[in-house]
């Protein structure tokens, strides 16, 4: 304990033993029974200073426990110049109780910075109910205060009217009425920054100042004594207790952790004590004979009722508030469980009731129509630029979509990047004209956190269904929308029945397909690539084939668009990947130099888009033993033309040694901005040029622009497709030094490759088991120059 609070306690205890011993007759000095109650104020306050000293206090409380140990000395100023006069005047026949007019002046003073520093007290925020039901309650418990002061203390001065005792017992009853304002702050509207514990101790002081008013008249017969005696350094030793208990709070006291885990009660009970203390005073003064005294009680009851009443009825205003702020919101659950957060567009279950709803009612006075609609590549989007420009992509759709159609139809968002438009009562030219608005719409370039986006959508139609079931309806649209895909990006389709034939045909090959990777039906052919003129195989393209068991040999344009619509591209390439290195490998291996120089495997845009692609690589070269320089990457230029992450992959493809070469050059829309931009080693001239390149000037001068800016940029150039030796021959005329083709070599299993390099130093070399035709075609037909 501290030092201080030790010593207010002796004091406490000195001036209530000097008092009960002089309660009877005079014993000792009179200096004794005055002293106790100016120091003890002292020692106290000085505990209160340090208290708002302490560090990591609160700015309010450290500026409370100031203000209110000012209070204190000052009180004990005014104690002191009272303990002055009964000292001087202690022959006077007036009783000592008297209190100079300067000192009631202190005492009023540090009444009102007591008063101040409480008031000051910060609390937290509260509604206008809870402002309105914290003063009622407040005025009750200080409407019950002020009539047992007037009943116990006032009332008895009728009969004596000395103006000392007047003047006396109103700074009593002032105090009192500050020490339950006190107690009103702690326990209606809590402590705020102070300690609650010590805030009741000071509470508690303050409550026993203003009751001790009531012992005036029973001391009044005894010159040497004075309330202020005992009770001052009872409240002096509450005061030091309190601003020890808000140092402990402060530095983690166990007083202060016990009060921190006790529980709040939801509500206060001080209001209505104070009511049944009033109605116990009302039956006091009601069994005796009616007099003003008992008016008063009546009438402060009486009063009192009506507080209480008036209080109850704003608790019931504010019950009404917050049943309304309830109502709102469950609205507000109800909107955000219907409702898509991003774009306040319906959500699904929102949609399939609307459907369900249109399906029963809408028919009867006119069409119905349900428009599914996919965002075409914003998944590429989504992953190069981040979510948050793909959330701002679809914030945009979703206006755009708004501003399409009518305001009694349903715009929702079902997921993701698809959408859906619910017509109701609506002719089917009037469905097709929302489709195209929508597709019109979308043209725009949407820009989403800065960024400038070209959009487009396909958008599946199915009107006017045959039964009442929605999931019918919507599986009618996106068997409409998978129809649209298949026409290409930008389009629409509109359901027709048998439709959903050739949807269940690509359902069923993506099946077979997953079932064909685990069942090794796909294999890899490897097609060479020659130098010309001398036909040496230089290097050799990785092609799959699928070995159906009832369709037969399938060629990659039979399944690789359903590989990469189902994702099945992705393990698949990574299959042809890791087979292609160690083949290439084993080739080094046997053939040393004459192996071919260079394997190239085709990657789809898919595959560029995967995170952990270049990592894949980077693991076949090493678990085959393959060094990067001797594997090609080929894509097209539709693929790179992507960018973002495409690019990305591709440059750390290019970082790690592996060379890139851009596939069917020529027919996409930006081929010379691509050689700007990508670390391209290769070009694959497309077979479309190599076709008409003995015959029509212009494809020649295509190739031969082609072959030349190759050069130019200190690039590779390969003519793909050539299947004549009048190709071939034109070909190198024009400067070509790389091809491939069937008039080399159609794609050959690995072991037929060998045969190849094995029998490569002999001239010519026929191999009529590659030609699908039957015609002997040789390699190495053209002659050397």
């Amino acid at each position: 304990m501290d030092p201080l609070v030790r010593a207010n306690a002796v004091l406490a205890v000195l001036a209530a033993v000097w008092f009960v011993v002089n309660l009877h007759e005079p014993r000792g000095p009179l200096l004794v029974g005055w002293l106790p109650a100016p120091l003890s104020l002292t020692l106290s306050s000085l505990v209160q200073w340090r208290a708002g000293s302490t560090g990591g206090l609160p700015t309010a409380a450290r500026r409370f426990w100031h203000q209110l140990a000012l209070a204190g000395w000052i009180v004990a100023l005014g104690v002191g110049l009272q303990a002055c006069a009964a000292l001087v005047n202690r022959r006077s026949p007036a009783v000592p109780q008297e209190i100079p007019p300067v000192v009631l002046l202190i005492f009023l003073v540090a009444t009102l910075i007591a008063l101040w520093a409480l008031l000051r007290i910060p609390v937290g925020a509260r509604s206008r109910g809870d402002w309105l039901r914290l003063g009622l309650d407040a005025a009750t418990v200080m409407l019950g205060a002020a009539l047992f002061i007037w009943y116990f203390v006032f009332s008895p001065m009728q009969v004596t009217r000395s103006a000392s005792s007047v003047w006396g017992s109103l700074v009593a009853a002032v105090l009192a009425l500050v020490s339950v304002a006190a107690i009103s702050k702690v326990v209606l509207a809590g402590a705020g920054p102070v300690d609650t514990g010590a805030l009741r101790l000071l509470a508690l002081g303050l409550l026993i100042g203003g009751l001790s008013a009531g012992l005036t008249p029973l001391i009044a017969d005894r010159p040497r004594l004075a309330t202020s005696q005992l009770v001052v350094p009872m409240i002096a030793l509450l005061d030091a207790c309190a601003g020890g208990r808000q140092r402990q709070a402060v530095t983690g006291g166990w007083r202060a952790r016990r009060s921190r885990s006790r529980a709040k009660r939801p509500y206060s009970l001080l209001p209505y004590g104070a009511v049944a203390a009033t109605d116990a005073l009302l039956l006091l003064v009601t069994v005796k004979p009616p007099d003003g005294r008992s008016l008063v009680v009546v009438a402060g009851a009486v009063t009192l009722t009506g507080l209480v009443v008036v209080r109850q009825l704003a608790a019931f205003s504010d019950n009404a508030r917050l049943l309304l702020k309830l109502r709102q919101h469950e609205q507000q659950l109800r909107y955000q469980a219907s409702h898509d957060a991003l774009t306040q567009l319906a959500n699904r279950v929102l949609f399939g009731e609307r459907v369900q709803a249109a399906l029963a009612t809408t028919r009867q006075d006119g069409g119905l129509a349900v428009l599914l609609i996919d965002l075409d590549d914003f998944k590429t989007i989504n992953d190069t630029l981040g979510h948050a420009v793909g959330d701002g992509l679809l914030v945009a759709v979703a206006e755009r979509l708004r501003h399409c159609v009518r305001p009694e139809d349903t715009v929702a968002r079902l997921g993701g990047d698809e959408f859906a438009v619910l017509l109701e009562r609506v002719r089917f030219d009037a469905v097709v004209e929302v489709a195209e608005r929508i597709l019109a719409s979308l043209t725009r370039p949407v820009v989403a956190h800065g960024h400038k986006l070209l959009i487009q959508a396909s958008i599946g139609v199915a009107a006017d269904p045959s039964g009442d079931d929605p999931g019918e309806l919507l599986r009618n649209a996106d068997i409409a929308m998978y129809a649209a895909k298949e026409r290409g990006k930008g389009h629409y389709a509109c359901y027709a029945p048998g439709m959903d034939a050739g949807i269940l045909k690509h359902a069923q090959l993506g099946a077979e397909l997953r079932q064909a990777l685990d069942s090794e039906q796909l294999h890899v052919l490897y097609q060479p690539i020659v130098r010309l003129p001398d036909g040496r195989v230089v290097g050799a393209e990785a092609l799959v084939r699928w070995r159906h068991p009832t369709r037969g040999l399938m060629p990659p344009t039979d399944f690789i668009p359903t590989a990469e619509r189902t994702g099945l591209i992705v393990p698949l390439g990574r299959r042809v990947l890791r087979q292609a290195c160690r083949q290439a490998a084993a080739w080094r291996h046997v053939h040393g130099d004459a192996a071919p120089g260079t394997v190239s495997v085709n990657i789809a845009a898919r595959q560029l888009q995967e995170p952990g692609f270049v990592g894949e690589v980077a693991a076949a070269l090493r678990d085959a033993g393959l060094e990067p320089r001797h594997l090609v990457v080929e894509a097209t230029e539709t693929a790179v033309l992507q960018g973002g992450r495409v690019v990305e992959a591709l440059q750390a493809l290019h970082n790690l040694g592996v060379r890139l070469a851009l596939d069917d050059f020529g027919t996409g829309h930006s081929s010379l901005d691509l050689l700007r931009t990508c670390p391209v080693h290769i070009l694959k001239l497309d077979k479309s040029f190599v076709d008409g390149v003995t015959g029509a000037a212009r494809q020649a001068a295509v190739a031969a622009a082609i072959v030349q800016m190759a050069q130019a940029l200190g690039l590779d150039a390969v003519a793909e497709g050539i299947e004549t030796p009048a190709q071939a021959e034109r070909l190198w005329q024009l400067g070509y030094r790389l091809g491939q083709g069937f008039h080399f070599a159609t794609p050959l299993p690995a072991h037929d490759i060998d045969r190849l390099l094995a029998t490569a130093g002999r001239e010519p070399v026929m191999i009529p088991e590659m030609i699908p035709d039957q015609t002997v075609r040789q390699v190495g037909v053209l002659p050397p120059g």
